[in-house]
């Protein structure tokens, strides 16, 4: 069993890398990916740790834009580690990230909420992101709950929405695959319900250069992983899959299984990947 989706502290996990990598050995991971939004920082924590016990993916998730809305982009580096130019990369997104972040701490403010970046950074560390917002709201008891402060404040129909400079889809995924990296198109079910739209996207990245679908995820379904499985099949894309564990931030999903046992992945999906890359 493998899981190549997973986050931690250093982007919006609660586990560290080293916890992280406990955990994987303790429910039986054979292979674990790491995929921290817009850093390698938790994958190079967890590298320096040595023999973990399991085989160790280098991966990222990016935020882009596809015909105009957000759409995340899974890459593995599976061969080889991505050389500095991607790097940099990388560091120019964070910067990206940072200043939706003062933009953000401004609008809220503006609308009477008092909470500082400072305080943000307290939870969410070097890269603090819009789920540490949500949890200063809620522990200030501005929300209710993390999904009522997106719901409220923070997500596309919240007042305080601020959208962030992302790239394009196209960008990211040329620059993946000139990094030596499998771009995979992340919980597919989150682009739309209807599986027409998804099928007429799908067919467009695959156009672009997109090379793999998550097809395993904590939030699909037995009918949707048989759908998007179909995907692959039609497009000729490798089959990826991860629970997307984010530790006490998504309580219902576990690494390895997801949500409920709703996932099982085999190492085959891994070796796939590799003769792909």
């Amino acid at each position: 069993m493998i899981d190549l989706h997973s986050h931690t502290t250093e982007s919006d996990g609660t586990l560290t890398p080293a916890e992280l990598l406990r955990l994987a050995n303790s429910v039986g991971l054979k292979a674990l990916a790491i995929t921290d939004h817009d850093t390698f920082d938790g994958y190079n924590q967890a590298a320096q740790i040595g023999d973990s016990g399991l085989e160790l993916v280098c991966g990222i998730e990016l935020s882009t834009r596809f015909k105009d809305r957000s759409l995340h982009l899974l890459a593995y580096f599976v061969n080889n580690a991505p050389a500095e130019p991607f790097r940099n990369w990388i560091a120019h997104l964070q910067d990206g990230r940072h200043l939706r972040n003062q933009e953000l701490i401004a609008k809220l403010q503006s609308m009477g909420v008092d909470i500082t970046l400072e305080e943000v950074v307290q939870l969410g560390k070097k890269l603090p992101g819009r789920p540490h917002f949500a949890a200063l709201l809620v522990q200030k008891k501005y929300a209710a709950s993390i999904q009522n402060a997106f719901d409220k404040y923070l997500g596309e129909s919240g007042i305080c929405f601020v959208p962030r400079d992302e790239p394009s889809f196209e960008e990211a995924v040329i620059r993946i695959l000139d990094a030596g990296g499998v771009p995979s198109l992340a919980h597919p079910s989150r682009i739309s319900r209807d599986f027409r739209v998804i099928e007429q996207h799908v067919r467009e990245m695959q156009g672009i250069g997109l090379r793999a679908i998550e097809v395993y995820h904590s939030d699909h379904s037995p009918t949707e992983i048989s759908l998007y499985a179909s995907l692959a099949t039609t497009f000729s894309l490798a089959v990826t899959g991860g629970s997307d564990f984010h530790g006490k931030n998504k309580p219902h999903i576990a690494l390895g299984t997801g949500q409920h046992g709703n996932i099982h992945i085999e190492f085959s999906v891994l070796e796939q990947l590799r003769r792909l890359a």
